[in-house]
């Protein structure tokens, strides 16, 4: 017996980039998971090519998969997985946001454009600048959430998954660093609301070659786990 696949269309746009010309990966892992399971459980997502921005892109069910793919090349695919992800340590948001400062993007960046930790426009980027937290191995930033990026229902799943993935980056990038992301699971247990002061914190789990392991969180003012993601990063040759 064939399962049919459901098909939709979907095309990225131009504000939601990461390196240039192509989509923020996080978001990209988002949208993916929203597609799936509402990000209600943990969803898998596999970057297996980058995804062009302000192109119509296929976006497949079949069974309990979803793929996105750009004519016959396969760009992305996301599955359930059976867990809750981990989350690093709960650091307060003043701690969060005065963590900031260290933050080696400022001192060059590779992505500068990037919608989630790039330098943009306050209320066009996310604007989330990770630095390292004093005594331990995490890096966090405080997110105050734009209303601009809020939909009918709260901050929609697209926006979470970028907020988690490029955090887990910098918990490894020293300056003149750089990856790009390979693998993101992602895990939303409650809603984030506009104009809400949020702490992200992550923390880097491993490294093994070119590819660097991350976990990562949003949480409450006090406390209390909004979403969680755990990344793999793929340095270049």
């Amino acid at each position: 017996m064939t399962t049919a696949a459901l098909q939709t269309v979907l095309s990225v746009p131009e504000r939601f980039r990461g390196p240039a010309g192509v989509a923020n990966g996080g978001w990209i892992a988002g949208t993916m998971a929203e597609a799936l399971n509402g990000g209600r459980s943990a969803v898998e997502v596999t970057l297996h090519a980058p995804t062009p921005l302000e192109t119509e892109l296929r976006l497949e069910h079949v069974a309990n998969s979803v793929s996105l793919s750009h004519g016959d090349t396969l760009l992305v695919e996301a599955i359930p997985v059976a867990e809750e992800l981990g989350a690093p340590a709960f650091v307060p948001f003043n701690d969060a946001a005065r963590a900031e400062a260290g933050f080696v993007g400022w001192q060059g960046h590779p992505f500068a454009e990037c919608f989630a930790c790039g330098q943009r426009e306050p209320g066009d980027g996310l604007r989330i600048f990770p630095g390292p937290v004093e005594g331990t191995d995490l890096v966090a930033a405080g997110w105050r959430v734009p209303f601009t990026v809020a939909g009918e229902d709260g901050v929609p799943a697209p926006i979470v998954g970028a907020v988690l993935d490029c955090i887990t980056g910098w918990a490894h990038f020293g300056p003149g660093e750089s990856a790009l992301l390979g693998r993101l699971a992602v895990q939303i247990h409650r809603k984030v609301h506009p104009g809400g002061q949020y702490s992200v914190v992550a923390r880097p789990t491993g490294r093994d070659g070119r590819k660097m392991y991350g976990e990562s969180a949003i949480f409450e003012l006090d406390g209390t786990l909004v979403a969680a993601a755990r990344a793999t990063w793929i340095a270049p040759r």
